[in-house]
C-alpha cells in the first residue's frame, strides 16, 4: 500500500492547486439580504450557490489562521423552525482572518460550493462565502449555545441511496437529520457543536487528529475501539476531532482513552474523513492504560507463520530496533514471517536501484541484537518502477524462516517476469521455481506486488506459502461521499487478483489433495469482502482470522473503523486436520506511536 503520509501530502497540494475542488453552478449574480439558514437550505447544495449575498449576520464561533483554507465560522443566534437548515457557515478569508470569537459581524461574499481534495475526490461539499467584505458590528458577544452530538441524537441509519437519476448523488436530496446520521452532520454544517466524555476510536495522528465515538456500544470492540464488521452496517457514531488551538496542546490518545468534559467547535467537512469538529475547546484526556499485545510461544511441534506490513521500511528508518523487538517480544519469533513493503537499499531514492539485502539484513541483525534468531531469507527484487508503492521504493514481500525450525526449498527459475507453476513429483506437488511469483506479467498485477511462493519444510512435511500484497484502497471514494452507494474502483483489480492467487492454490490441490497451502499477506481488503471470496473459492481458501470472534477480528483502524486489512488463508488440509490458532497481535493500529499501521497476524498449526 502507499504510503498514507506520502499520498496525504499529494492530495493536500492537489487540492490547494485544483481549480475543481469548487462546485461551479449557473444562479442569478446577486441575491437580497439574507440569513445563515437561507443560504445553507434544506439540501447539501445551497440555493443561493454562485450568488452574491449581501449583510449575512452572526457571531463569530470559531477561527482558523492555519492551513490552506483560513477564515472563520459565523451562527445566527436566531434560528428557523427547520432541523435541517444550519445555522452556521464558513468564510473563506484566505489569509488569516482579523476577527475574533464573539465578534457580531455581517458578511458580504459570493457563496460557494467548495469540495475537499477536488470534485474527483467524490467528497461532498461544504458552503461556504468566499470573497469576503467583513464588518465587526459589536465584540464580546455571547457564542449561540453549542447543539450537542450524542448517541440519542444520531440516527442509527447512515445515509440515504442517491439519486439515481443523477448518478447517485445525494447532494440534491431533502435531507432528513432524524432519519439519517449523514444529513443530521450535514444539518449542522458549520454550527458550533458539543460532545461530552467520548471514548477515542481512532488514535492522534501525524497530522493532529483522532476519532472519537458518541456511541459508546456501537460495535465496540474488547480494546475500546469500534469494529467495522459490514458494508451494510456502518458506524454512525464516529468523529473526527481537530483543534484550534496549538498542535503542542492537541491530546496524544490512544483507542480506548476518553475525552472527558466537553469538546465543543464548529462542526466542519473535510478531505480526510468528512465531517469533523474543530474545538475551541477540547476535553480532558484520561488513559485507559492500553497495552499492546503479545502472542503465545508456538510449541516444538508446531509452525508459527506470521504476516507483517512493516510500512515502506528502508535502511534509513529509525524503527529498525522497535520493529525488531515486536518479531521477537510480541509475536515470539515465529517460524516464518511473511513482510510486506520492505523498500530497496536506497527507500524512495528512483535510481533503478531494486535490490533490498541492505534493508533485509538491517532487520534480520536487529532481531538477533533483540534476542531473536537468525533469520535466513528468500524474495525476488521487482523490475524496477512497476510494482506501485511510494515512487521510487520498489515495494516488496520477503520470507523470513528461522533455520533451526524449517528449511526453505530452493529451486531455481524464480525472477521478476518468470510465472511460477506447478508439477507433481513422486505424486507430491511441487513448484516449478521457488521462489517464484504468481503469473507476474499478467495485467491483475500492473502497478501493483506480484505474489510470492514458496516451498518450506517443518518436520519433513511441505508447506508452500505465498505472500500477497494486493491493491491497495487507494481511489475509493470515502464512507461520506457525496455518491451513496459509495464507488468501491479499487477493488476491481483486487479482485482479478485474487482470481489469480486461488487458481494458483487450486492448481496445487488438484495436484496433492491434502497439500498444506497458507496465501497471507495485506490483502487490502476486509474478510467479509468479494476479494476475500473469490481467495477463498470453492473452499480452497478460508481466512482463518473468522476463526476468532467478531469484535477481535480486526488489523487496522482507519477513521475509527477497526477493520480487517491483513488475512492468513488456509488450505482444507490446515483448517480441518489439525488444531490451529490465530491471533490478530495489536501492537500498531490503536496507537499514537505505531511503527506501522498494521497489526500482524500469527497463525500457529501442526503440519
Amino acid at each position: 500500500m502507499p504510503s498514507k503520509k506520502s499520498a496525504r501530502l499529494a492530495a493536500l497540494t492537489v487540492a490547494a492547486l485544483s481549480a475543481a475542488s469548487t462546485v461551479v453552478l449557473v444562479s442569478p449574480a446577486h441575491a437580497a439580504a439574507v440569513s445563515i439558514h437561507d443560504i445553507q437550505g434544506a439540501t447539501r447544495i445551497s440555493p443561493y450557490a454562485g450568488q452574491k449575498v449581501t449583510d449575512v449576520a452572526g457571531i463569530v464561533t470559531g477561527v482558523r489562521t492555519y492551513g490552506s483554507s483560513k477564515g472563520f465560522w459565523i451562527q445566527d443566534p436566531n434560528p428557523d423552525a427547520d432541523p435541517a437548515t444550519s445555522e452556521g457557515v464558513f468564510v473563506f478569508t484566505s489569509s488569516a482572518p482579523k476577527v475574533a470569537v464573539g465578534d457580531a459581524v455581517t458578511v458580504t461574499g459570493t457563496v460557494s460550493e467548495y469540495v475537499p481534495g477536488g470534485t474527483s475526490s467524490g467528497n461532498q461539499s461544504v458552503t461556504e462565502i468566499t470573497k469576503p467584505t467583513v464588518t465587526v458590528v459589536s465584540s464580546g458577544n455571547a457564542v449561540p449555545a453549542a447543539t450537542v452530538i450524542d448517541a440519542r441524537s444520531v440516527p442509527a441509519a447512515y445515509v440515504p441511496a442517491g439519486d439515481s437519476a443523477a448518478g447517485n448523488s445525494i447532494n440534491g436530496l431533502a435531507l432528513e437529520p432524524k432519519k439519517y446520521a449523514l444529513d443530521f452532520y450535514e444539518s449542522l454544517e458549520g454550527m458550533n457543536v458539543q460532545v461530552k466524555d467520548v471514548r477515542v476510536v481512532g488514535a492522534t495522528d501525524p497530522y493532529t487528529e483522532l476519532w472519537v465515538t458518541v456511541k459508546p456500544r456501537e460495535n465496540a470492540t474488547r480494546r475500546g475501539g469500534t469494529l467495522y464488521g459490514s458494508y451494510d452496517s456502518q458506524n454512525t457514531g464516529r468523529l473526527q476531532i481537530q483543534s484550534l488551538g496549538a498542535t503542542s496542546a492537541f491530546p496524544v490518545a490512544n483507542v480506548g482513552d476518553v475525552l472527558t468534559g466537553s469538546t465543543t467547535g464548529p462542526l466542519d467537512f473535510n478531505q480526510f474523513g468528512g465531517y469533523t469538529l474543530v474545538a475551541g475547546e477540547i476535553g480532558t484526556l484520561k488513559s485507559a492504560g492500553l497495552a499492546r499485545e503479545t502472542t503465545q510461544k508456538q510449541k516444538n511441534g508446531e509452525l508459527a507463520v506470521a504476516t507483517y506490513n512493516v510500512e515502506n521500511l528502508d535502511p534509513t528508518d529509525a524503527t529498525f530496533e522497535e520493529h525488531a523487538s515486536a518479531i521477537v517480544n510480541n509475536l515470539k519469533s515465529p517460524d516464518i514471517v511473511s513482510l510486506e513493503e520492505i523498500q530497496d537499499n536506497n527507500g524512495a531514492k528512483d535510481d533503478g536501484t531494486t535490490a533490498a539485502d541492505v534493508t533485509v539484513t538491517k532487520l534480520i541483525d536487529a532481531i538477533v541484537a533483540a534476542g531473536g534468531p537468525k533469520y535466513d531469507w528468500r524474495s525476488i527484487d521487482p523490475a524496477n518502477d512497476t510494482d506501485g508503492g511510494e515512487p521510487g521504493g520498489n515495494i516488496r514481500q520477503v520470507f523470513l524462516f528461522n533455520p533451526e525450525r524449517v528449511s526453505f526449498t530452493d529451486r531455481a527459475g524464480g525472477d521478476a517476469t518468470t510465472a511460477v507453476g506447478v508439477t507433481k513429483v513422486h505424486g507430491k506437488a511441487q513448484l516449478t521455481a521457488s521462489p517464484g511469483r504468481i503469473a507476474p506479467t499478467d495485467e491483475a498485477w500492473k502497478s501493483s506486488r506480484k505474489p510470492l511462493a514458496g516451498e518450506f519444510v517443518f518436520r519433513g512435511r511441505t508447506v508452500f506459502v505465498i505472500a500477497n500484497h494486493f491493491n491497495s484502497k487507494g481511489g475509493d471514494f470515502g464512507l461520506t461521499s457525496a455518491t451513496q452507494p459509495v464507488p468501491r474502483s479499487s477493488e476491481i483489480q483486487r479482485h482479478q487478483q485474487a482470481t489469480l492467487v486461488n487458481a494458483f492454490v487450486k492448481d496445487i490441490l488438484d495436484t496433492q489433495k491434502n497439500a498444506d497451502v497458507i496465501a497471507l499477506g495485506d490483502i487490502n481488503d476486509f474478510e467479509f469482502s468479494d476479494t476475500a471470496k473469490i481467495l477463498e473459492g470453492d473452499g480452497e481458501l478460508w481466512s482463518a482470522i473468522k476463526s476468532l470472534p467478531r469484535s477481535e477480528r480486526y488489523t487496522y483502524d482507519y477513521q475509527g473503523n477497526q477493520q480487517v486489512l491483513d488475512q492468513i488463508l488456509v488450505s482444507p488440509s490446515i483448517r480441518r486436520g489439525c488444531d490451529f490458532a490465530y491471533d490478530s497481535v495489536h501492537i500498531n493500529s490503536e496507537f499514537n506511536d505505531q511503527i506501522s499501521d498494521h497489526d500482524p497476524q500469527v497463525l500457529r498449526f501442526k503440519p
